[in-house]
């Protein structure tokens, strides 16, 4: 008989994707999130690398299995193959470097021409931590969040800041959409049975 592990058991598995400039600490939020773990020496990741951790959510299991992706322009050739099966999404920014705040709207175009329209999309601002060092306000980020219609949050990798939240959040949405979805297919499917007998 096969060994039984823990983290075979869940009840849903999502795809969350980490997009962003390269350097912005989507890695770190990676690994603090799912090992706890933050590396000052963390090198640009290359091609593609994800991991997994589980959360419960209103007494579900949910397998978060997370993508993270090189931000440099040599590997943009890989978007369709990462993008696939993803509703959720992390966009980062380093809120000390204005540019990669710049490049959001970019980002989320991309993500939007290759996902699902329903995706959960949570802008982060991450490095909350080096405050003296600040290139874009929260209010910045809240409104172009709100403009786009994401959910937003300013979290700290190093600090562990918002990290477990941003993640949760994310997960907690997507599983609202997902049963709803379900609650709504077993509805039609009920008036279907219902509107046969009748038929």
């Amino acid at each position: 008989m096969a060994a039984y592990k823990a983290e075979d058991d869940y009840d849903y598995l999502f795809k969350v994707v980490l997009i962003g400039d390269s350097g912005v600490g989507k890695s770190n939020l990676l690994s603090r999130f799912t090992k706890n773990e933050f590396s000052l020496e963390s090198k640009s990741t290359i091609g593609v690398e994800f991991a997994t951790r589980s959360l419960n959510v209103e007494g579900k299991v949910i397998k978060a299995q997370i993508w993270d992706t090189a931000g440099q322009e040599r590997y943009r050739a890989i978007t369709s193959a990462y993008y696939r099966g993803a509703i959720g999404a992390l966009l980062v920014y380093d809120v000390t470097r204005h540019t990669t705040f710049e490049n959001v709207e970019r980002w989320l175009k991309e993500l939007r021409d290759h996902t699902d329209p329903n995706i959960v999309v949570m802008l982060i601002g991450n490095k909350s931590d080096l405050r003296h060092l600040v290139a874009v306000s929260t209010e910045d980020g809240k409104s172009f969040a709100q403009r786009e219609n994401l959910y937003f949050m300013e979290t700290s990798a190093l600090e562990a800041t918002n990290v477990e939240n941003a993640f949760a959040e994310v997960l907690t949405h997507i599983y609202h959409i997902v049963s709803k979805k379900a609650v709504e297919a077993e509805l039609d499917a009920a008036q279907t049975r219902v509107g046969l007998r009748f038929a």
